[in-house]
This record gives C-alpha cells, structure tokens and sequence, in this order.
C-alpha cells in the first residue's frame, strides 16, 4: 500500500515519511510472511457501509485497527492500512464510498484531538492513499466514535466534500478532500480544544440530499446533525450550506442519520454520544420539505424506552424500509427494529433472531451465550438486496442474508479477515500449544491452531484483560497468569495457574497483607511468576510472597522489594530474577524465591529505572533464556544488555539499536525499534551485534507494537501483538537465504 501527499503538506511529509520507514536499512532486509493469528474480529467497529453503486463493495471502520474492504470474490475483508505507519491514522473517525465511482474511497483518520488528523482519499479502493493533513482534530478511539457519518461526498457534484468536526463546526472542500475550508456561517462553530481525557460529539453528521440538485451541479439541501448539548441538535441548509436553520427535534444529540432516495431522512436520537452512556433515545423521519415525525418504535417505549438508537439504516432498493437499532439498553438488551411503511409499524427483529458463532468461537469468552450484542452503532442494509442486513458491536460483525418478514434470522459473524484486539501479552511455551496470549476485553486464549479461531478458556477466575503470562520452563504445562476486570463487576481473584497448557485453570488467591490488612492481589497490579519446574509461584504484591503448594500458603519473600516483578530461570528452577529499580541493582535467588540478594552486574548502566517498567500491562525488561541456565537479556532505556553467568557480568547486546520491545527465539533475538532512521522489526543471530529488518512497508499496522517474542522451537519465528489490528507471526519466506539459515525448506504452517 502507498500513501502521497499533497504539495502544499510538505513539512508534514518529512516527519510522516521517517515514521513511515521507507528508507533502506543498513543490512539486506530478510523477506518474511506475515499471518494474522485468527480470532475473527475481536474489537469495535462504529460503523459498516455499503457502496451504492456497486453490488457485493462494503467498507468498515474500526476505533483502533484501520479500515477493511470486503472482497466479493475473495469472500473475506481487506484491511486497507497495513502499510500506515502513523499510529493516529488507525484510529478512522469517517469512511464514505463515493456514491458515482466505485472506485474512489475516502476516510477520516485521527485517533483523539491530541494527535495527527486526515482525510486519506483513495480512486483504487484502497490499495493506495493520498494523505492530507487537516488542522481539525478527530476522535477516531473516543466516545461518540459510532455517530455519523461525519463525511460526505456531493452525489451531483463528487468533488465537493463535508466534514463535521467534534471541536471545529462543519468544514467544506471543492477539491475532492485536497484543501479544506470551514463554513463561515454555519451556526455550531464548535467548542473548541478539548480540555485532556474530554470528548465532544460535535457535528455527529452530514447528509446531502442529492434530489435538490442535477448531476454537475452542486445539491441544495443538506442536513447537519449536532451532538454536543445546548443548542438545536438538527439544521437544515437549502442554499448549499450558505445559511442554516435550525429543524424540529427532541431534547436529546443526534447520533445517525440516513437520507433515502426520495429525500427523505432518518434520524436516530440519543442522550448521550456513546458507546457507554445513550441512556435513552428517539427516532424522527423528516420529508424534503421540512416536515418532521417522530417514529420511535412504540415496543421499545413499552419496554422501558432504555438505550439510543446509534444505528440507522434504510433500504435503497425497497422505498420506506427503514432500520434501527439501540444502544446501551443494558435491562432488555439492545435489538434492532425494522419498518416496511415509512415508520409507522415496526418489528422487533431481536425476538425472532439467532446466531451462530461456531466459526469464532472466543466470543463465548465470557462463559455466557452470544446474544445480540454490545456497543451497537453501525447497522447498514445492502442497496442491492435488502433481506441482506449487517450490524456492528463492540467485538464482532453480525450479518444475515434473510432478514425476511418471517421465520427465524439467523446472524453469522461477518469476520473473515477482519482482526481488530488489543493484544497486552503472550508468551510462546517451550511445550504444548505453540503461543497463549493475553489480550485486552477478551481475557486471552491458548492457540494450539494458528489459523483457527479459538475456544475461550481463560476462565476461573475470568478477567477481562490478562496483564501478564509465564510458564515453567522444564514443565510448560504449567501456565500462571494475572489480570484486571471491569471495575462493576465482582471479583475473588486476579490470579490463576494452569496445570494442563491453559485449557482449566484454578484461581491464585494471597491472603490479606498490610495494615490494615488487604488482599493486594485483587487490585490487579500483581505479577505472578513460576519457576522452571512449576513448584514455586512468585506474586507481586505490596510485599511480595511465594507459595510452593499451588497457593494453598504463602511466606514473605525476603530481600525482593514490593511490586517487584520476579523473572525465573527457565532451566534452574532454584534461580530467580528481578531488578531493584530505587537502588539500581540486580537481585538473584538461588533458592527458589525464599530470598533475593544483590549481584554485581558488572557491565550494567548505573540508572536502572527504565528496566523498572511501570504499569499492569508492561512487558518485562527482563528475560531468561529458554535453553540455558543463568543467561539473561536486560533492557534499561533503549539498549540491551547480556549475561552468561547469572547477572555477574553484561555485555551491551545492542548494538546501534534504539530498542523499544524485545524477545528471545531459537538462535535468535527479535526487537523493535529503530536504526539509522529506519523503525521496524529486527532480527539478530549473532547475540544483537548485527540486525536485519524482518518488516517491510506493506506491514506496518501504524507502528502500534505492545509485545514481541520468538517461538522456542521454531527457528525464525516471531510473534508480534499490536493495538488494534490483533496479533501475528511471521516466518522467514521458504527459499531465501534468512530462511536457508533457519533451515527452513517448506512453506509454514
């Protein structure tokens, strides 16, 4: 995928350009195949479109993953940025299939108002991007992300562009997104910079009503939703956005809005801009003329009149056929309606509705059957066969071929080759399933097939987010982890161990510590480490404590400061290992954890800080290695440091490396960071003196890296999690000379 810039964004070019890493590295790069390990979407999408002007072309846009294409032919979705190296550009606030040229694709990206933001056009559907800059802020990862659509594209007149912006009020271009301009008159100029951790909704969306024109001329009438408080939450212009008059509505934000063929447009209503607080909601139909009606489905009324609707869509094909769907109906459940007269009766689809997740199967993740979902703000009905609905929540995509009038519909996840998880951990065992990760929302999974979505089992206790993994070397079936949970849910336990490769678990609990006395363990900030034969659990509690009897009881360890995360030895199950960060020292046990003492870590910087990483989710600065007793790799700052003799001695294992995150393979030593200018994924065999880059600039998945790690067993395998576009592996391409030293002959699998 290419991305260019329009001249007049030249300064922007050059930084773009560097974090795009399009320069040569200094060593001959080392092809490699990239897979996505396959869950099968996993996080939110606002909002799915379909083209209007070619059957079988859909669009989709994610919060912190890019955009996808759906491939017809190839019957799976497309992701569109993979090669985007700037993180805020996966973060898509807007996306519009031009309604003339099936061709041409625009999206808005920016991830929240404290980062980049653009409009990136594309007239070969998303193989490559023009990128222009604008000075108004998105909020592609903020709440309000599933109102809109925020962008849209004149029908008579293509080039001539609106965007309602969350801060900015309305902006206009004539150039097909190349030069932006704000609307002078438009009556909600915005609000303003947000102050920090704020979100405006702002101008929600734009619709262009393309029968108050004629092709080659611009349309007349536009509409303009707004979703920040105080003012009139619909205008209507007729003079091509000259001037603006506010319409009749109901005291709440306009979340949706959809014109239909005839003009007419559909509005869905909510208190509150998503996706965690529309406590209630409405939807009005307005006619070319201005006149409005309130048709919110009166079964909805009946039952509570909980929930927004956020999803709101119409049947091209089928004139009066309209849909909609709720949010954050929490009593109920959210559902979807669907009307056949213009809104004057509807039907509760969600009554007559089942799904089938057999095919992804981690979204029983939460030990419960998949209902209809969470988080619903996209809803679209495809223009060329109604009874072909789809929906968005906040893990997967929905869709049905037979919506019908009668009879059961049955959704399916619409999935394949969409992956969209925030990926916090993993660790890749010297035994059992080749890789257990540890992701953010959907707890974690054991991966025993690459390519297969996975049954959940992270379970007993269950947790939201797994923060931390590790496994006993000599006994990989043994597997600890810790974890978080959403704040209103209750909680017994933030630890559990696993005696058979992840698949049960049993919860790790450590009594009350402290005075007053408290369970530290619940707060889910404690790291829990194994020895190399499984016999000895290591928690980071406020006083760190050991238990050698599966946690049944635990003793002080002596000498280990509080918080502090120990790493053991994966060959001496007698050695652990940790980094006294206030004292800028390595500590060793060698008797299994009961105590820790300071070695001389010769050859180590005298600031040890940056080895201390803070936070749940940090990845460790300190591994062992697989194969070796007493050889460990220490990462303090940007550089890398190696010992053969337990922590006595270090050599800088580097190089000219800037390190960001790093893990240990067979033979190998995988990084990323940046040399000579040049950020990516390296590879080094010869212990961080040389590296190669393994990446290459169709793989870049906007540069959002949270954890690397080679595979024990596997020569050159990697594994590499990101935030937002899921987790992959990547194998050396069979036949090239990277590959020829692995020993590779054959295709991977």
């Amino acid at each position: 995928m290419r991305f260019w810039y329009p001249r007049a964004w030249a300064a922007f070019v050059v930084t773009a350009s560097v974090a795009a890493g399009v320069h040569a590295t200094p060593e001959a790069p080392a092809p490699y195949v990239w897979r996505n390990v396959t869950v099968g979407a996993g996080g939110y999408a606002p909002n799915i479109v379909f083209s209007p002007v070619e059957r079988g072309l859909a669009y989709l846009r994610t919060d912190m993953g890019g955009a996808y294409r759906w491939d017809d032919a190839a019957r799976r979705w497309v992701p569109l940025q993979d090669g985007n190296a700037v993180s805020s550009y996966m973060g898509i606030e807007s996306v519009v299939a031009d309604p003339v040229d099936a061709d041409i694709v625009y999206l808005a990206a920016g991830m929240n108002a404290g980062q980049p933001a653009a409009i990136l056009r594309s007239a070969d559907r998303g193989r490559t991007w023009r990128v222009t800059p604008v000075p108004f802020a998105m909020g592609g990862n903020e709440p309000g992300r599933g109102l809109g659509e925020r962008l849209a594209v004149d029908p008579n007149d293509p080039r001539r562009l609106f965007f309602g912006s969350r801060h900015d009020g309305l902006w206009r271009s004539d150039d097909a997104g190349a030069h932006w301009a704000k609307v002078a008159h438009f009556p909600a100029p915005g609000l303003g910079t947000p102050a920090p951790r704020t979100s405006h909704g702002g101008v929600s969306f734009v619709a262009i009503d393309p029968t108050s024109g004629t092709r080659g001329q611009p349309s007349r009438r536009l509409w303009a939703g707004i979703a920040d408080p105080g003012g009139a939450p619909l205008y209507r212009s007729d003079d091509g956005g000259a001037t603006w008059s506010p319409m009749p509505a109901p005291p709440l934000l306009a979340a949706k809005g959809v014109l239909d063929p005839r003009g007419v447009l559909w509005v869905g209503y909510a208190s509150g801009i998503g996706p965690s607080d529309a406590r209630t909601g409405a939807v009005w139909r307005y006619t070319p003329g201005g006149e409005a009606r309130d048709v919110t489905p009166h079964s909805w009324r009946a039952a509570g009149a909980e929930g927004g609707f956020l999803g709101v869509a119409i049947a091209r094909s089928s004139p009066g056929t309209v849909a909609v769907s709720t949010i954050d109906r929490y009593r109920a459940g959210d559902s979807l309606w669907i009307s056949h007269d213009d809104g004057v009766h509807w039907e509760d689809v969600g009554r007559r509705s089942r799904r089938d997740v057999s095919a992804t199967p981690f979204l029983l993740h939460e030990g419960k059957g998949a209902d209809f979902g969470h988080w619903i703000s996209g809803l679209a009905i495809d223009p060329f066969a109604p009874d072909h609905v789809a929906y968005t929540t906040g893990a997967t995509v929905y869709a049905t071929d037979r919506l019908g009038r009668d009879g059961a519909v049955r959704w399916a996840p619409w999935t394949a080759g969409i992956e969209q998880t925030a990926i916090i951990t993993l660790i890749s065992p010297t035994g059992g399933a080749p890789l257990i990760s540890g992701f953010g929302d959907l707890a974690g999974f054991v991966h025993a097939d690459l390519d297969r979505s996975p049954v959940p089992s992270f379970a007993h206790p269950y947790l939201s987010n797994t923060n931390t993994l590790d496994y006993a070397g000599h006994a990989p079936h043994i597997v600890v982890r810790s974890g978080s949970l959403y704040a209103d849910r209750p909680r017994d336990a933030t630890l559990g161990r696993s005696d058979d490769g992840g698949r049960h678990w049993t919860p790790v609990r450590v009594p009350p510590l402290g005075t007053p006395p408290m369970r530290d363990d619940l707060v889910g900030e404690a790291a829990i480490t194994v020895s190399a034969d499984g016999n000895a659990m290591v928690v980071a509690t406020r006083e760190p404590q050991v238990s050698r009897d599966k946690g049944r009881s635990w003793t002080a360890v002596r000498g280990l400061p509080g918080r502090t995360r120990a790493v053991a030895d994966k060959v001496d199950p007698r050695r652990f290992y940790a980094v006294d960060v206030e004292h800028g020292r390595l500590l060793v046990s060698t008797d299994a954890a009961a105590s820790f003492a300071p070695v001389a870590g010769h050859g180590l910087p005298g600031d040890l800080a940056p080895a201390g990483r803070r936070g749940r989710e940090a990845q460790s600065a300190l591994l062992a290695a697989t194969d070796r007793a007493g050889e460990i790799w220490l990462q303090a700052g940007q550089r890398l440091f190696h010992s053969r003799d337990g922590g006595a001695r270090f050599v800088p294992a580097s190089g000219t490396l800037s390190v960001e995150l790093y893990g240990l393979g067979q033979g190998a030593l995988f990084a990323i960071g940046t040399l000579d200018g040049v950020r990516g994924i390296w590879r080094s065999h010869d212990e961080g003196r040389r590296w190669t880059r393994i990446d290459d600039d169709a793989h870049r998945w906007g540069g959002r890296f949270r954890v690397i790690s080679g595979d024990p067993r596997r020569p050159g395998r990697v594994y590499v999690g990101t935030d937002g576009r899921g987790l992959f592996y990547g194998d050396p391409v069979p036949g090239t000379p990277g590959a020829q030293r692995e020993g590779i002959t054959s295709p991977s699998s």
